[in-house]
């Protein structure tokens, strides 16, 4: 594994746990996102690689910043994925910018790409997904980082 990218995403999470803070909600709006996938780059192509995720997620954000949240994607390799999960958002006090960090079960690598993600047993592997966002009133974009695969831009909408 390249020491790089652990220390980037070192940083990455450390970013996050110094802001502290939680994305403030616009006014008169709850606290559900919902979002989809609206571009993939792998940072190794393969031919078999689908970077059309068709990504459908919904996530329930309490006030203090924690969040549960479940998506279902098309994953790398065509095959339908479930992400459950919870985590944690963390926003800047100056600019409309967030970290999120997600720890969840994956469900969805099966057959010949079953070793493509680590601790994948039965079909199901825990995974930890950091991002980083922003928004304009209820509208937010992310950068989703997977593992060390991939990214992914998401948008939604909080209602």
């Amino acid at each position: 594994m390249n020491t790089t990218w652990i220390c980037l995403l070192l940083a990455f999470t450390q970013t996050a746990l110094a802001w502290g803070q939680e994305v403030p909600q616009p006014t008169g709006q709850g606290p559900w996102y919902l979002q989809t996938s609206v571009y993939t780059r792998h940072f190794s192509p393969d031919p078999e690689h689908n970077n059309h995720q068709q990504l459908i997620g919904l996530e329930y954000h309490d006030t203090s910043g924690w969040l549960l949240g479940g998506a279902t994607f098309l994953n790398s390799f065509d095959q339908r994925a479930y992400y459950a999960y919870g985590g944690r958002r963390y926003a800047s006090a100056d600019y409309p910018l967030y970290v999120k960090l997600t720890g969840g079960l994956l469900e969805g690598y099966h057959g010949k790409y079953q070793n493509k993600i680590p601790l994948n047993r039965y079909g199901i592997a825990p995974v930890v997904i950091p991002s980083l966002g922003t928004y304009y009133g209820p509208v937010a974009a992310e950068l989703i980082l997977l593992g060390f695969n991939a990214a992914m831009v998401t948008t939604g909408v909080r209602f």
